[in-house]
């Protein structure tokens, strides 16, 4: 369940009349507890409470129904309860119909209201369902409930008027809605000037049945198009005539609207989509009604919209229109938190700096006054305007703080919305954007000056045209936020449903140069992901550039355009990506192309993760890359540290790897740079498969042939050595195939196979039709044992699945192996170290571990060993080994899944915390804070490895590299 769901039950849970015995469960389903959980819970024996009607969910909750008057002394014996310490509860609830108390026992937060009111803290229970939440979300309920209720809303309207879910009627659906949202904030912040208005409006206007909800609504949205002068000739309603004057192209006709003289599809005059109102602005943008779309829509308006915050509610609701979204309803909240990592360092920290430094000064405070109101930040993939509506909120808060130091508290803001620039491809979504920063903009006026003042400079709305719907990726970027000039003309493709008519070819406003900071979260999606029209986007921006970027995620379509972009202005760039872009192939395509522009990496934190308001969903690990022609001479790493804190570095430059030390391209070696153990290929066999046994097909063989048993080996891959599955295969050596081919059994099996390569299309395998006894590709055996890697394994492991095989057994060519190698090299394998390293450098298959063994192995920075760091590493691997050893017959996929590793297998966690720490001290002589760290230092090393080999220098002598 998400947010918006978990909400709509706890809601209905509230609003039902009160059963004390039925309660508890319906609370616990209402936050996703499955069927079976509640029955198992009703049980006594799953129920382990110990007191009486009690109900405790291990781990979560213990709540009990009280008699009345008694709630908050049942909450104090929820509290001391021996169950409630000893099953580690986070949450006690107590209520008696009447009252209800809760505590979160983590962080000691309570909540104590009436109990039909509890609905409203559902944000303080959403751990319950596995959702790490914000306190936005905990502290303000409204934003999800009106979500949920628009949804509703919207879904209805769908059944009522199929044929607005057509793509030729959508945009008029969206446009329908904004003004429905609009009008919600409206008449509960007097911007309508009477409390509640619409929906009073609306309830007492239109017929309880809903048969002309649609005509009151057309005659409403016409009053607020319509200037006061004008009301009369027009023949407004005296009801409608309470309404102020909006404009800004809201209220107005929408483009797509059909004549009421000509209809569409329908009679002369009457369009068939809705009533056709009294005059322009209802016609075409009204849907029709039922009695459940009326209630609906009576119980949005009865939401109290005065803590309506932007920012949250204009990501959740940018769903409610967007069928593909639609089912992660209430999912797509970004974080104040994460969108300020983008934004402070790209230039709020640096506005925050200048105003501590201007102390009371009222020229300099002047001047940034002056500074903040020619900014402009454009988001090129807006969303519903998230980064815009914060970067507003947070550069108001520092004009206020000016005006305060310089008594002008009544100063009008000179912070225009019009330099808040954006563009988006989903037109909902683009609207909503605009909303968001419309409402923004009022309520800073509210908090930062005299409120009647913000009521009367709000309306009329102006007709400016700040967000531009259409592909970030084909429009120029330079015509939507030209570097100077006052009179700035944007030209329209179907970029703006605010304007006056849809011939309308420009929009001219204000713009007095200045710095711009562009910023955003832009769709990432990797090479595979893309659809054919992104694939084209990409090939419009790289093909005069570079034959190689069909690798490219789609988010690097943005840095070049920014980077393109900033050698024509006086600009910055951060966007949140995903680390891809910063790892293994995409590196030496797409970083020299932006460096070669002039631009260097001013800022990053590196990979964490971007979590959204799905329960159990820890989001998508990402970065967030600042690329400026001007950086700082020091720039800024963010990183999170081991134990989970924010950790900030100045450094005198970052890589394309997100990591302090010069820009350096790690390429493929054929042999180690440091002094560890060749890594090669394993076996490929190009058979057919009639080389290769189950453990039926070996065991009917032996049965039949026992003396094969010697021609007949262990045969592993990445999914055999991880999850521990059985295979064999037949291996001849040449000095046996002379054998091999008088026996019957393997003479059939040869034969089997000669056909196979023989119609083969590639000629390296017709060739080995000669030899069917072996396989085609043979890198090596061992004598005594092989150190194996998988190619490919899961991003989610903290560490690299490494094997030990015995002799007799036979690598595939889905694993990399070393062959009779020094054991201790397992160990710098299973290390953290080499973990990020292969990450970095390596890159992805999907979102999986791409292993290489010229990329990752032999590049792989390792100082110089003495035989004692052999030694004890060795103890490592022996020790790591054990530990699974312990827990056979659990897999490798078992043990090192994270859920279960520190919880079902704590000596393999132990042992490779002991690995770890060995290896770190014999790199630096301590634990490394964090994996930036580990990479800088491996980057330090790298670097200087590959100079002396280009120096002609032998590697590997000296004194250890140890600590510093």
């Amino acid at each position: 369940m998400n947010a918006v769901e978990i909400e709509e039950a706890v809601s209905q849970l509230a609003e039902a009349p009160f059963d004390p015995e039925a309660f508890p469960f319906a609370f616990l389903e209402a936050f996703g507890n499955k069927a079976t959980t509640i029955k198992r819970l009703k049980s006594s024996n799953f129920n382990p409470s110990d007191l009486p009607g009690g109900v405790l969910q291990r781990n979560t909750i213990h709540l009990q129904v009280c008699p009345e008057g008694e709630v908050t002394a049942t909450l104090t014996a929820l509290r001391e309860s021996s169950a409630t310490t000893r099953y580690k509860v986070k949450f006690i609830l107590a209520t008696d119909g009447k009252s209800f108390e809760a505590e979160n026992l983590v962080d000691g937060e309570t909540v104590a209201c009436n109990y039909p009111n509890f609905s409203d803290h559902f944000g303080f229970f959403l751990p319950l369902a596995g959702i790490t939440t914000v306190r936005q979300i905990r502290e303000n309920a409204v934003d999800i409930k009106a979500t949920g209720r628009l949804n509703r809303l919207y879904m209805e309207l769908l059944k009522q008027n199929p044929d607005w879910d057509k793509a030729e009627h959508r945009e008029r659906f969206n446009h329908f809605m904004a003004r429905l949202i609009f009008c919600f904030f409206a008449e509960d912040t007097h911007i309508f000037h009477s409390e509640g208005l619409f929906t009073a409006t609306i309830t007492q206007m239109s017929a309880p049945d809903a048969s002309n909800t649609h005509e009151v609504l057309s005659e409403v949205f016409r009053a607020m198009n319509t200037p006061l002068k004008d009301r009369k000739a027009a023949g407004i309603c005296s009801w409608a005539d309470r309404f102020p004057y909006v404009n800004g192209g809201l209220f107005g006709p929408h483009p797509l609207t059909p004549s009421p003289k000509t209809g569409e599809g329908g009679q002369e005059g009457i369009s068939p989509l809705s009533h056709p109102g009294r005059g322009v602005g209802g016609e075409g943008l009204v849907p029709r009604f039922n009695k459940i779309a009326r209630s609906y829509l009576l119980h949005v308006g009865n939401l109290d919209w005065k803590k309506i915050n932007p920012d949250i509610f204009g990501s959740m609701i940018q769903a409610v229109a967007d069928e593909e979204e639609r089912g992660a309803l209430g999912m797509h909240y970004t974080s104040v938190p994460n969108i300020l990592k983008v934004l402070n360092p790209l230039f709020l920290d640096d506005l925050r700096s200048q105003l501590e430094e201007a102390g009371e000064n009222r020229r300099k405070l002047l001047n940034l006054r002056q500074r903040i109101a020619r900014i402009r930040v454009f988001d090129p993939a807006c969303g519903s305007g998230n980064f815009l509506v914060i970067a507003y909120k947070e550069m108001r808060k520092i004009e206020a703080e000016i005006n305060r130091r310089r008594e002008d508290v009544e100063h009008r803001s000179e912070i225009p919305l019009t330099n808040f620039r954006g563009i988006e491809i989903r037109h909902f979504a683009a609207e909503v954007a605009r909303l968001a920063l419309i409402i923004s903009e009022f309520q800073c006026d509210v908090l930062y000056r005299v409120p009647q003042l913000a009521l009367w400079e709000f309306l009329p709305l102006q007709n400016d045209n700040w967000i531009t719907c259409g592909n970030a990726l084909r429009l120029d970027w330079l015509s939507l936020c030209p570097p100077t000039g006052t009179g700035v003309k944007v030209q329209r493709d179907d970029l703006d449903w605010w304007g006056e008519t849809r011939e309308q070819a420009e929009i001219e406003f204000e713009n007095e140069g200045g710095e711009t900071y562009i910023c955003g979260n832009p769709p990432y999606l990797g090479s595979k992901w893309q659809s054919q029209e992104q694939k084209d986007d990409l090939q419009q921006i790289f093909d005069s550039r570079t034959k190689h970027w069909k690798s490219l995620d789609y988010v690097s379509g943005w840095f070049m355009k920014a980077a393109d972009y900033g050698t024509q202005t006086h600009s910055a760039a951060a966007f949140v990506s995903t680390n891809s872009i910063c790892q293994g192939q995409q590196v030496p395509i797409l970083w020299p192309l932006i460096f070669e522009t002039g631009h260097e990496i001013a800022f990053a934190h590196t990979s964490f993760n971007w979590a959204n308001l799905a329960s159990h969903n820890a989001g998508v690990t990402v970065s967030i890359i600042g690329i400026a022609s001007e950086p700082a001479t020091m720039r800024r790493l963010f990183s999170i540290t081991d134990e989970e804190t924010l950790f900030e570095r100045s450094v005198g430059y970052i890589n394309a790897y997100l990591v302090a030390g010069s820009n350096c391209r790690v390429e493929q070696v054929r042999n180690p740079l440091s002094e560890v153990s060749p890594m090669l290929f394993g076996n490929m066999p190009r058979d057919g498969g009639n080389l290769i046994l189950d453990g039926e097909e070996r065991a009917n063989i032996l049965k039949t042939y026992s003396a094969l048993e010697r021609f007949i080996r262990p045969y592993l891959g990445a999914e055999e050595m991880i999850q521990g599955k059985r295979r064999w295969c037949i291996w001849i050596e040449n000095s046996d195939s002379a054998i091999a081919s008088e026996h019957p059994y393997l003479k059939k099996v040869q034969e089997k196979v000669r056909q196979f390569r023989l119609a083969s299309k590639a000629g390296s395998t017709r060739d080995f039709a000669s030899r069917p006894y072996r396989f085609v590709q043979i890198a090596g055996t061992a004598r005594n044992h092989a150190l194996v890697v998988a190619k490919v394994s899961s991003e989610k492991r903290h560490y690299i699945p490494v094997d030990l095989l015995e002799g007799r057994a036979i690598a595939s060519d889905l694993l990399f192996a070393l062959y009779d190698a020094p054991l201790w090299n397992m160990a710098l394998i299973a290390s953290r170290l080499h973990l990020v390293w292969i990450a970095t450098v390596c890159g992805k298959l999907k979102t999986d571990f791409r292993y290489s063994n010229t990329l990752g192995w032999n590049t792989f920075p390792v100082p110089t060993l003495t035989e004692q760091n052999k030694t004890d590493m060795t103890r490592c691997a022996e020790e790591i080994l054990l530990a699974r050893e312990h827990y056979f017959p659990a897999t490798i996929a078992d043990m090192y899944a994270p859920e279960r590793l520190d919880r079902e297998f704590p000596r393999v966690r132990e042992a490779h915390d002991r690995n770890d720490e060995i290896i770190e001290r014999i790199y630096i002589g301590r634990r490394f804070k964090n994996d930036t760290e580990r990479l800088e230092k491996l980057f330090e090393m790298y670097s200087k490895m590959t100079r002396q080999q280009n120096s002609g220098k032998k590697l590997g002598t000296g004194k250890t590299q140890g600590a510093k």
